[in-house]
């Protein structure tokens, strides 16, 4: 009997949250710092100095955040495994029995827990205190390349968005052009991220256009104040 493939959105849990956050944070933080220069009445030059600056810087960060913050999670990870292995090593009977008491604790009865506990340590016990244990699994695994890869690219794909409109249009139409069009930029992301989760779009999106029209916002007042400061 031949076996379905299954396709599990679990699967992409890694690099999906830090490609949507990486997408989103690109957008709000380049067209806000944009807007921001424009209603200083700052020079087209100078909006777009501002602009690239930030998509760099923005998208380094991001991918240096990434990275440390998933280093970490898989030190802690790689800390956990070492430590089970080393009391599975010392007392394996008591493994075993603790195993066989989290799958009592599902609902399985008892001897049919202790016969299954015992047969995952003779074939891998290491790997099954990771999955029924510590909750380590493929899917769930901490990958720092990935994210940081991941969040970079995305970055750098949502910050090119209000880039290239800030250039192509006139001086004058930048705050307006820029914040409508990254709002529905946001729209459009809140949406695929949602789909890409299985998730309803509605929520997600007033989510992501709220926060993003508020820092945008905020930073278009800083900017005319700050502008007619100096």
């Amino acid at each position: 009997m031949a076996r379905h493939k299954e396709w599990h959105r679990l699967s992409r849990a890694g690099w999906l949250r830090a490609a949507v956050l990486g997408a989103n944070d690109g957008i709000v933080s380049t067209a806000s710092l944009i807007i921001g220069v424009a209603a200083a009445s700052g020079p087209p030059g100078g909006i777009a100095v501002a602009g690239i600056a930030g998509l760099v810087a923005g998208a380094m960060s991001m991918a240096a955040g990434e990275y440390v913050s998933v280093s970490s999670q898989k030190d802690a990870e790689t800390a956990d495994l070492a430590r089970e292995h080393l009391e599975i090593i010392e007392d394996t009977d008591g493994e075993r029995a603790e195993l066989a008491g989290i799958y009592r604790a599902r609902g399985i009865d008892a001897a049919t827990a202790d016969r299954v506990a015992e047969q995952l340590m003779a074939r891998d016990p290491l790997g099954a205190h990771a999955r029924d244990e510590l909750g380590i699994s493929d899917f769930s695994t901490a990958r720092p390349v990935q994210a940081a890869f991941a969040s970079a690219a995305s970055f750098t794909v949502g910050a090119a968005l209000p880039l290239l409109l800030a250039v192509a249009v006139p001086v004058a139409d930048v705050v307006t052009v820029v914040a409508v069009a990254s709002l529905l930029f946001l729209a459009l992301l809140g949406a695929i991220g949602a789909r890409a989760g299985g998730a309803g779009i509605g929520r997600p999106i007033l989510r992501v256009t709220s926060c993003g029209a508020i820092a945008m916002a905020i930073t278009a007042g800083i900017g005319r104040l700050v502008g007619g400061v100096v």
